[in-house]
């Protein structure tokens, strides 16, 4: 027996369980882990957000009233997540359009803000996968 009353197989039981444990969280996290990484490339982020919606995207991302000149129409529908961090590594354009409304859409992304449409989205894309 050991000082502290127990013997050496009841510590090594003890030890083997603290270790089966921190196995089965390490196998339940990293599926928990990829479904997230999958989730964040399948949200959306809509070109503006619905509390600006009827408004166009100038060339530096700001949303302006419809027909200001220089302005884009909005897209027809939200962009995923997907397309997003596609478009800001420039390996492709956002789906549908001109090299023009993608820098100011793209523009409009960057400027997003907490309490915006889309700013979590965006925000998740920003965080490393590892």
């Amino acid at each position: 027996m050991s000082d502290d009353g127990t013997t050496k197989t009841g510590a090594s039981r003890r030890a083997l369980m603290i270790g089966a444990v921190g196995a089965s969280a390490v196998l339940s996290i990293r599926p928990a882990l990829a479904q997230t990484a999958g989730s964040v490339l399948a949200c959306e982020i809509p070109v503006p957000d619905p509390a600006r919606a009827g408004s166009h995207i100038a060339a530096d991302g700001a949303t302006v009233t419809a027909g200001t000149p220089g302005s884009f129409a909005p897209p027809t529908r939200a962009f995923k997540g997907e397309e997003v961090k596609r478009a800001l590594a420039g390996s492709q354009q956002l789906p549908g359009t001109t090299a023009d409304a993608n820098r100011a859409y793209l523009n409009y992304i960057r400027r997003l803000q907490r309490g915006q449409g889309g700013f979590t989205c965006f925000a998740s894309l920003q965080m490393p996968r590892g």
